[in-house]
């Protein structure tokens, strides 16, 4: 079932098991937050600036090290970039996106300043709308190794429900669809 997304402007397919962040936290007002209701999976829907002096091909690596920044995983070895691979127009519900593309890569983070890091893979989706301005940024944040010691641990061990996989990312990725360009003001 497709899910409305910034009231309505946007919606995609979230997957099953998704709980909306936002009915627990303050999200900001450019971001949609899901998170695994079993897993430590999240999926972040954000529109971005669009970042005019940044190539298409390169635009999803630009976002992706701007995340290792804010995850404070820049040191070298702590991220990388396994792939960028451009998604088909064809393969879209989003007409007016000049191009899509795909980013796989891994990141090393803690969770709230903890010394223990968690590898976290990282599927990157990447809309550009220049004709809004708008870089839409779609994160799936997979972690693959919890640290014992993580406040985490404890949320993994007990999973009952199925995780997310790369194929619930691309129904998200190819169902996303724009009702009201006015979202993007």
């Amino acid at each position: 079932p497709t899910h409305p997304l910034f009231g309505g402007a946007l919606s995609a397919t979230i997957p099953h098991s998704a709980k909306d962040i936002s009915e627990l936290r303050e999200i900001p007002d450019n971001q949609e937050v899901f998170a695994h209701s079993h897993s430590d999976q999240s999926l972040i829907v954000e529109l971005l600036e669009f970042q005019s002096h940044v190539e298409d091909q390169d635009a999803a690596r630009y976002h992706f090290e701007d995340i290792a920044g804010s995850n404070k995983a820049l040191e070298p070895g702590a991220f990388q970039v396994a792939s960028v691979i451009p998604l088909p127009p064809s393969e879209l519900s989003l007409s007016q996106c000049r191009s899509a593309w795909i980013l796989t890569g891994t990141q090393c983070v803690s969770k709230f300043n903890e010394e223990a890091r968690n590898k976290v893979t990282l599927h990157l989706g990447l809309f550009r709308l220049p004709q809004y301005s708008t870089d839409v940024l779609i994160t799936f944040n997979d972690p693959q190794s919890i640290s014992p010691d993580s406040s985490s641990a404890a949320a993994a061990g007990a999973q009952s429900g199925e995780p997310w996989t790369v194929q619930d990312f691309h129904r998200l990725l190819q169902s996303l669809t724009l009702h009201n360009p006015g979202l993007f003001g």
